[in-house]
């Protein structure tokens, strides 16, 4: 009868506050085959009866309709509770996607960070140097083979007037050479042509 007493409280209520949500809502159909929780309470409600007994008055549910309404409510907690979990589920994979940007947001983040470093220094030797200080070390360099470059053209150029002046004086040499033998060679052809005619002479005077 407690069991009874309490669910008959339970509809009072419900069916209490169906009416005020009804005055301000369109009628809904009442049933146990669809419809929300609270109005198949109220069709329990207008579907009981009333009885009276020592001088207490009660409402008559009809066994099937109870049933019926178990039914349904336990189908609703179990919906519910397949809905929470799928509701965990997705908070669970947002939660882990959530983490996932987060240590992509802080990677970007370092590597923003090592970025800038970068953009501010040069690597010079493996080593990350200030940009003015890679700057006055790599003008120094270039300086510097500038200079040696400039030292080499001038040890070429002397070397290649050298050289041209040697093939100079060794042209005029063989040139002078050359004339020397020339005429060591007439001075003998015409000594051998002197010779041949006091021979001739000579034998001539015989």
């Amino acid at each position: 009868m407690k069991m009874y007493r309490l669910l008959f409280i339970v509809m009072a209520l419900l069916s209490f506050n169906i009416n005020l949500a009804q005055e301000d809502d369109e009628e809904v159909v009442l049933s146990l085959d669809g419809g929300p929780i609270s109005s198949q309470f109220e069709y329990i409600t207008v579907k009981s009866g009333p009885w009276r007994a020592d001088g207490v008055r009660y409402r008559v549910v009809k066994e099937a309709n109870l049933d019926k309404l178990r039914q349904n409510v336990l189908d609703s907690i179990n919906e519910f509770s397949k809905r929470a979990t799928q509701l965990h589920s997705t908070i669970a994979g947002h939660e882990e996607t959530i983490g996932s940007l987060n240590q992509q947001l802080e990677e970007t983040t370092n590597n923003l960070a090592s970025v800038t470093e970068e953009k501010d220094s040069m690597s010079f030797l493996g080593l990350l140097i200030e940009k003015s200080t890679y700057n006055v070390i790599l003008w120094t360099i270039i300086g510097s083979l500038l200079l040696l470059l400039l030292f080499f053209i001038y040890k070429f150029r002397n070397s290649n007037i050298l050289t041209q002046e040697a093939k100079q004086s060794l042209s005029e040499v063989e040139k002078e050479y050359e004339d020397h033998r020339r005429r060591a060679l007439e001075r003998e052809q015409k000594i051998s042509r002197q010779l041949q005619d006091e021979i001739n002479k000579y034998k001539k005077s015989k």
